[in-house]
């Protein structure tokens, strides 16, 4: 599949199929207009259009079309400075779970699938997909289809496209979108989603809806887009068993790991036979004997100590959606939580500022009342949080490095 690579949101950018995993609290998005994000005036952008119009006849995009996608879509600056800005750093497994795989996640997703239990069921029966791994997908995208993106797809194709650092790969997904439109599927005012054109409730590319997507509800139209989120849940399952998956196989599960294990052989490309897993002492963190429905792999961020995952066959199909380790191991979680399943079993340790989980939400909160706003107190240090801080050790006369500790801590419980 030709994508961009996933940065998302929670990983500092745009996705591979999707392309803006939306967050709450530190992270959280919003649908409200950026003027960045809407057409203004660029005449290089106005002649490159001109030009593009030519090829895209040459392959078949009729001017009704041309006329129809580009109508009220245009330059929009945002797009641009979007992807100049794409940040780098990778969030640990511990503040990626915490921002999409909450406790206000889940009773989101509980209450957005369970109109859709039937026809998840279908779906997973039709393609052998387990149905809350679809459920889960459609959770880290779009947190369950609350949040789709506003942003007009030919306007960001089109803007990238013209901005020429991946011109080929823009302009393909522009001629794709186009061919959407043409088809009759959907329309340029209704095709809106993330800075980089991923659209829909589960957030594919113009050219991955064109291989994958696929209408179940019989109205002769490929919707993704709409308050029905079917074609889009299926489309997402048809992705994922045209990539292989196995039915009735798991895609991994929590595991314990003995005292003592030599962390050096985790890692998602240092497969095992699952008995030599075994005979190493990694158990199921709940129980029982490990599955095997072939080699796996060990997942072992915080180390030995804390939560740790073996990973089989299916893990590796969610990563064809999005290919961070951090962005299966939420997919499987979400996916296990939905279906009934307890939290980890461990929790892990502290960070490299010495504060938990739990500490750095106590730190959130104090901050909050203190009137340094950071949002919903969710245990992940980012900008708005560093801000805060900032604010508070300024007025105190501290040092302002916008830096959690354990000294700052302290300070803030002393009010």
């Amino acid at each position: 599949m030709t994508h961009l690579t996933r940065r998302a949101l929670l990983l500092g950018g745009a996705a591979t199929v999707a392309a803006g995993c939306m967050a709450q609290g530190e992270g959280t998005a919003t649908t409200r207009p950026d003027p960045a994000f809407l057409p203004q005036p660029n005449a290089s952008y106005d002649a490159w259009v001109a030009g593009f119009r030519g090829r895209a006849l040459a392959q078949g995009i009729t001017r009704a079309s041309l006329d129809q996608g580009f109508r009220g879509q245009g330059f929009l600056p945002g797009v641009i400075e979007r992807d100049r800005n794409q940040t780098e750093f990778r969030r640990s497994t511990e503040d990626y779970l915490a921002l999409v795989a909450s406790d206000a996640d889940l009773a989101l997703g509980r209450s957005r699938v369970a109109p859709q239990r039937g026809a998840l069921a279908s779906i997973a029966r039709d393609s052998g997909v387990d149905a809350d791994v679809i459920a889960a997908i459609w959770g880290l995208e779009t947190r369950f289809g609350t949040q789709l993106g506003e942003i007009g797809v030919i306007s960001a194709t089109s803007t990238l496209a013209w901005e020429g650092r991946r011109a080929r790969f823009f302009e393909a997904q522009l001629i794709a979108a186009l061919r959407i439109i043409q088809a009759g599927d959907t329309t340029s005012d209704r095709m809106r989603g993330s800075w980089a054109g991923a659209m829909g409730h589960t957030q594919f590319m113009p050219t991955v809806y064109q291989d994958y997507a696929v209408d179940v509800t019989g109205d002769g139209r490929r919707d993704i887009w709409g308050p029905d989120p079917r074609d889009a849940l299926a489309s997402t399952a048809q992705y994922l068993r045209r990539h292989r998956w196995r039915a009735g196989e798991p895609w991994g599960m929590e595991v314990h790991l003995p005292q003592g294990f030599d962390t050096a052989r985790t890692g998602r490309d240092r497969r095992r036979p699952v008995s030599a897993w075994a005979a190493a002492g990694v158990r199921p963190a709940r129980g029982g004997r490990l599955p095997d429905p072939g080699a796996a792999a060990i997942h072992a961020p915080a180390g030995a100590e804390g939560p740790a995952w073996i990973l089989y066959h299916n893990f590796n199909v969610i990563l064809r959606y999005n290919p961070s380790v951090n962005y299966g191991i939420g997919v499987g979680y979400m996916a296990d939580r939905l279906a009934g399943g307890e939290p980890l079993t461990r929790r892990f340790g502290p960070d490299a500022t010495g504060l938990t989980q739990i500490e750095r939400r106590e730190m959130q909160a104090l901050l909050n009342r203190a009137g340094h706003e950071v949002g919903l107190p969710d245990g992940v240090v980012g900008r708005r949080t560093q801000a805060a801080i900032r604010a508070f050790q300024a007025a105190r006369g501290l040092v302002p490095d916008g830096q959690p500790s354990q000294a700052l801590l302290a300070a803030l419980r002393r009010g």
